[in-house]
């Protein structure tokens, strides 16, 4: 097995147990977008349930969803050849989700946020339809970064996104596997496992506030290399987290 393989794999091995994700009898839907984070995930479960099975004795089902947008995203039967070839399965469905981002620009412009929404509320349709009871996205650590400082910047929050959530009105919970993972290491696995990118088509596609963000990062960690891995630490150290608090304080 391949070191970036390997070193993902622990890192979804380490997630799994800090925060609980994947339980006993599971059946866990994959958001397969078409781009290298979602559709290595996919591939990494299925590693992992043999991790799982034989380490925890843990057994759980996985099965790929993937929302066509319409957006005009490239051919897909890449992607679903690359997936038959390890007999992973995928869903697909149909959806009028760029009409409806097109009838409500702002400013001019697609509305991510909303695109976001839209695209959540699919797949979770679609993982209750095959019943799911929970839904994993790719997001990995740059991703947790970088939603930290987007919400920063234009927020006003110190937030990102959780590595568990559950869904009381759709009892559903969304995970998110590689949260430890870094996104030099999943370029890497992709690469060696030559898994086809699919692109979305999407109009905002590298010209977003993430991908000022991500350029923004760079430029830290070409100056401050060691700033990656302490931003992922500190987002998971709330004994240090320290904020202005308003109260009075008494002071012996």
């Amino acid at each position: 097995m391949a070191k970036p393989i390997k070193k993902i794999l622990s890192a979804m091995r380490k997630a799994d147990l800090e925060y609980g994700l994947i339980q006993n009898n599971d059946k866990i839907a994959i958001g397969i977008s078409g781009g290298k984070d979602s559709s290595l995930l996919l591939y990494l479960l299925h590693l992992y349930q043999y991790l799982a099975k034989n380490t925890f004795d843990k057994h759980f089902d996985i099965i790929g969803i993937h929302i066509n947008l319409n957006f005009g995203e490239d051919d897909m039967t890449p992607l679903l050849e690359w997936f038959k070839t390890y007999d992973l399965k995928l869903y697909t469905e149909d959806s009028l989700i760029a009409d409806i981002l097109k009838r409500n620009l702002n400013k001019g412009r697609i509305e991510c946020s909303l695109c976001s929404t839209l695209k959540k509320g699919a797949v979770i349709k679609a993982a209750k339809t095959l019943n799911c009871n929970k839904i994993a996205f790719g997001h990995h650590g740059d991703d947790a970064i970088e939603t930290l400082f987007l919400n920063m910047i234009y927020g006003a929050r110190v937030a990102t996104f959780d590595a568990k959530m559950h869904l009381k009105r759709e009892d559903v919970t969304f995970i998110r596997p590689l949260i430890y993972a870094f996104e030099s290491d999943i370029k890497r696995a992709c690469e060696e496992l030559d898994i086809p990118k699919i692109k979305s088509g999407c109009p905002n596609d590298g010209n977003s506030q993430r991908q000022a963000i991500k350029d923004l990062l760079h430029d830290i960690y070409h100056k401050y290399p060691m700033a990656k891995e302490n931003f992922l630490k500190a987002l998971h150290n709330k004994e240090q987290l320290s904020l202005l608090d308003f109260k009075i304080k008494k002071f012996d």
